[in-house]
């Protein structure tokens, strides 16, 4: 099992996309919260990790990287602890950002999905598969 990490957020790059965007986070927050499994820590502690993932969420990288975490499964392994009921439905393991606002459109029944199944969609590889490190992001990691 991987030892938890604790997020590490860019808050000058997401500063103004939080304030333009903060119905956005209460969104996501409500979407966390409604999945959360509140035995697994303190109060405070799931709201703080509830909150970062909400801002991260506004990034322009995959998740994983906005929350400054070294690996997808690092994610996985943090919203497993936090938000499990949320975990357990991303069954065909789709990236998780894309994830959350899917969970998002379905709660407010808008449908964004191209086709009627994710198989036959065109934007496939865009929800689904790898998502790897930026070169910059490898380089940093070996410092």
């Amino acid at each position: 099992m991987l030892q938890p990490v604790a997020p590490r957020l860019d808050w000058a790059a997401l500063e103004g996309r939080m304030r333009a965007r903060n119905d956005e986070i209460d969104d996501l927050m409500a979407l966390l919260l409604d999945h959360a499994d509140r035995a697994a820590g303190p109060k405070a502690e799931l709201y703080h990790v509830a909150w970062q993932i909400a801002c991260a969420s506004l990034g322009d990288q995959h998740l994983w990287q906005d929350l400054g975490l070294p690996s997808r499964d690092a994610l996985t392994q943090l919203i497993g602890r936090w938000f499990p009921a949320l975990a357990a439905r991303n069954v065909d393991h789709m990236k998780w950002k894309k994830f959350f606002y899917r969970q998002l459109c379905e709660r407010a029944e808008i449908m964004i999905c191209k086709s009627p199944s994710c198989a036959e969609c065109p934007d496939v590889g865009l929800c689904f598969g790898p998502e790897t490190a930026s070169p910059v992001q490898r380089a940093e990691a070996k410092a």
